[in-house]
């Protein structure tokens, strides 16, 4: 253990000499296309972190979604978020499947939040070796007042009209756009970590179909600090792609639910609001993600010796 946990901090230090990551993101850096140089390093983590049976369950599936997004689709792919490794194990095991594998990773343009880019060299580091488009999240106004609240405002505004315009640029391009529907790391005690974030409504909204994914299996523990502290450990790691989903009618199907569902326990005159109905759709997401969690962790269990 030790031994893996010092290969781990030397490839982190590794990866941060090489990383060209700006430090500052700005309307004109949202977008920041995958280091070939650094891909190497993580690849050799993840596989020597993997013990025999990882894999992918439903590779067809993800077969499916690449298809129409080389057929001009836009397309998402929505997987649970248990560490910093996600991306990393996501893009590694996909691409070593066989099949469409290699074409479908390397495919793959994660939404990154801000913060970590900025806030986290490890982290920024870390996910330089993937094609990525920068955003501000909502969430890291909070907490801030007056002059300083203003002027980030006025900043998240800008580069979140910058990522947009990214984002629009490849979304029918055959590209896989991946984001975590939670927003954050899933952290053991803490419920409200597991829970979908409003904002990934706006995706649903904008795009075609989809693939929810279920990461079973844990490389990568976090503890208190940054990424430097987290401990890592061998594990059997499988991933479960369900299957390919219209965006349009599971958002119009969970909408119809939640306001059929308001009109019955509220006022007749009631409404639903619309910020209701974007936590509707986000709590489905993660309802969908925790059912094929559990269907994951019964396929990895024939694997666990």
């Amino acid at each position: 253990m030790d031994t893996l946990n010092s290969a781990f901090r030397e490839i982190i230090k590794n990866v941060i000499s090489l990383s060209k990551a700006p430090d500052v993101v700005t309307g004109e850096n949202v977008y920041q296309e995958g280091a070939s140089d650094i891909l190497p390093y993580l690849d050799k983590m993840v596989e020597a972190l993997l013990l025999p049976g990882s894999g992918v369950d439903g590779l067809e599936n993800l077969e499916d979604l690449y298809a129409k997004a080389t057929a001009g689709k836009s397309c998402l792919l929505l997987p649970e978020h248990y560490s910093n490794l996600d991306l990393s194990l996501v893009s590694y095991l996909v691409r070593k499947a066989g099949g469409k594998g290699e074409d479908i990773g390397s495919s793959i343009i994660a939404i990154a939040g801000m913060k970590l880019t900025e806030e986290s060299p490890v982290v920024s580091a870390f996910a330089s070796a993937y094609s990525r488009i920068v955003i501000y999240p909502s969430r890291s106004l909070k907490g801030l007042e007056g002059e300083k609240r203003e002027t980030e405002r006025v900043r998240s505004n800008a580069i979140n009209r910058a990522a947009m315009k990214a984002l629009m640029g490849i979304k029918n391009s055959g590209r896989l756009v991946l984001i975590f529907p939670s927003g954050t790391r899933y952290r053991p005690g803490d419920p409200s970590t597991k829970r979908g974030v409003r904002e990934v409504d706006s995706y649903i909204k904008s795009f075609d179909y989809m693939c929810f994914v279920g990461i079973n299996g844990e490389v990568l523990h976090i503890k208190h600090g940054d990424m430097m502290e987290d401990a890592v450990s061998q594990d059997v790691v499988r991933i479960s792609a369900g299957p390919v989903i219209s965006c349009q009618e599971f958002r119009d199907n969970i909408r119809a639910e939640a306001e059929a569902k308001d009109v019955a326990t509220n006022k007749e005159d009631a409404m639903i609001s619309k910020e209701d109905k974007k936590q509707a759709v986000a709590d489905a997401i993660m309802a969908e993600l925790e059912k094929l969690h559990v269907s994951g962790e019964g396929k990895r269990a024939q694997f666990l010796k």
